[in-house]
């Protein structure tokens, strides 16, 4: 049986975070430093001060997870070594950091890139997600190949909650059609573009350049990744699926489903609000230990 951490993506900021860990710690302070000077921006102010719709930018709000994620992990850590790996979309990225795929540094520099390859395809397309509630994966699915737009499965968070991504006028009848298929809610999400979906596709091609310019390692312990929720080492597969997930959907409930059958029991979610992966978790199996490290924890 064997201990997995899991990393959050988007969605998990919040205003003040870092802040406790900077003046905790003058190791950790230097960190979020180096964070600011790798990303030419005053990260740490909006990280600690916002506002918050600043923090909900994709420019920050990528970086701000990834670091906090970081910082959480290399104060609780101490000399845990988990047996497996795994992120939630951006959260992949940290898990490639914790696994030695990537130096933090390396690591920092994609996120950067993968930050603003998004915002300036979010920009170019004006697109939407939404997240339906109680229907089964498949008749989601049905229901996006039936509409006559771009809307496409992005994150398969966990039985009854996916989360669909595409053009706002494929988002909007995909709201509807679920709802008069009987979802228990179908609501329209606040993000900054289609995220996972085919519209990203000039960000994967930005993103696949930057990834070209840094060296990846085989990883240390398993990754599940997830554009297929397999667990991968070897760096090369590592990079191609990176790049690949930015219009791929995120397999998380899957991901999950395939760590547990291949004995992990035990599970810890790090960094951001805490407790996101942790419900989505309960939701796939109630029989797995659980929990999360906070950065007041």
């Amino acid at each position: 049986m064997g201990k997995a951490f899991l990393f959050p993506g988007q969605a998990s900021q919040f205003v003040g975070m870092g802040q406790q860990l900077a003046a905790k710690s003058p190791e950790l302070k230097s960190i979020i430093d180096k964070a600011d000077d790798v990303m030419g921006l005053d990260l740490s102010t909006v990280m600690y001060e916002g506002p918050e719709e600043k923090l909900k930018e994709t420019i920050y709000t990528q970086p701000a997870v990834f670091l906090h994620s970081y910082l959480v992990w290399r104060d609780q850590a101490g000399d845990a070594t988990p047996d497996a790996v795994a992120g939630h979309s951006l959260g992949e990225l940290t898990a490639l950091v914790v696994a030695g795929v990537l130096t933090f540094e390396e690591g920092l520099y994609l996120v950067k890139k993968r930050a603003e390859a998004m915002q300036a395809a979010c920009e170019q397309n004006p697109s939407t997600m939404a997240a339906i509630l109680g229907m089964e994966d498949a008749a989601v699915e049905e229901l996006c190949a039936g509409i006559d737009a771009v809307v496409v499965p992005a994150n398969y968070n966990c039985p009854g909650q996916l989360v669909i991504s595409g053009s706002k006028e494929g988002i909007t009848a995909a709201v509807e059609a679920a709802k008069e298929a009987g979802a228990r809610r179908a609501l329209e999400i606040s993000v900054g573009g289609a995220f996972h979906s085919p519209l990203m596709e000039p960000a994967m091609e930005a993103f696949s350049a930057a990834v070209g310019e840094v060296s990846f390692s085989d990883a240390q312990i398993p990754v599940y990744q997830n554009v297929d929720a397999k667990a991968h080492q070897d760096k090369d597969e590592i990079k191609e699926n990176i790049i690949k997930q930015v219009i791929s959907p995120v397999r998380w409930t899957q991901s999950i489903q395939q760590m547990i059958a291949d004995d992990i029991d035990s599970f810890v979610e790090i960094g951001g609000k805490g407790k996101i992966l942790l419900g989505m978790l309960r939701k796939i199996s109630r029989q797995v230990e659980a929990e999360v490290w906070v950065e007041n924890g």
